[in-house]
């Protein structure tokens, strides 16, 4: 049986400061919530970076984006406690 995806992405860069501040609320809302999330480098995926290149930090919840530039903490826990 293939591994459940987590429900939390975060698109970044390394060396991007706003991106630094995103990692940190979403790794602190995902350890307060259970919930597992992954961080895809902008930078090794063409599709992600042709969409999301202006944006990043870009946060996706159940694949629906719900930030950019900045990841607002109420914003993300009201995305998770929706159920995709």
């Amino acid at each position: 049986m293939p591994e459940k995806q987590p429900r939390i992405v975060l698109v970044a860069k390394p060396g991007c400061h706003l991106c630094e501040a995103a990692r940190a609320t979403v790794a602190r809302v995902a350890a307060d919530t259970g919930e597992a999330w992954v961080e895809r480098d902008i930078l090794e995926d063409a599709a992600m970076h042709e969409r999301y290149w202006e944006r990043i930090p870009v946060l996706l919840v159940d694949d629906v984006q719900v930030d950019y530039w900045h990841v607002d903490e109420q914003r993300m826990r009201a995305a998770l406690a929706r159920r995709a």
